[in-house]
């Protein structure tokens, strides 16, 4: 079994970019920024805080929410999955970009936790079940087991 999710917390770094297609399809690209905080180890260094950019891409119904309500400096939930993909740019040099293609976005302000239908955008298809083991059970059986790693 495997999983791609990737939550993200953090203030929008600029308005988003907004593309429509003549197929009807349309994209929204925009960037979030999270930040560590600094801190001192106990032999007295000091670690400086660290912010960290993330590329957010976003489709289907949820790029009219993105287009009307996320602006430069709003605090946003981001849930989503993590993609890398690469291009050759204008002088030929290979350049790799890693995004968040976004499954949910909601707005976020500290104190509380994001709930559905308090301006958030949520895909509507289902998510997966997931079969659970509680650790008192027996373990699953040799059926139950797949042997599709990929190590």
């Amino acid at each position: 079994m495997s999983l791609n999710k990737v939550i993200l917390i953090g203030n929008v770094g600029k308005d988003p970019v907004v593309r429509y297609f003549d197929s009807g399809n349309a994209v929204a690209n925009f960037t979030i920024a999270t930040n560590e905080r600094g801190y001192t180890l106990a032999n007295g260094t000091e670690v400086p805080e660290r912010t960290e950019w993330h590329n957010i891409v976003v489709t289907r119904d949820r790029v009219q929410f993105v287009e009307k309500f996320v602006k430069k400096g709003s605090s946003v939930y981001v849930e989503g999955k993590i993609r890398s993909r690469s291009y050759d740019d204008q002088s030929g040099q290979k350049r790799y970009v890693t995004e968040i293609y976004a499954d949910r976005i909601e707005f976020f302000s500290s104190g509380r936790k994001p709930e559905a239908g308090d301006g958030s955008f949520t895909d509507s298809t289902p998510a997966p079940q997931v079969q659970e083991h509680s650790p008192l059970s027996e373990p699953p059986t040799v059926s139950e087991q797949t042997d599709d790693l990929p190590f």
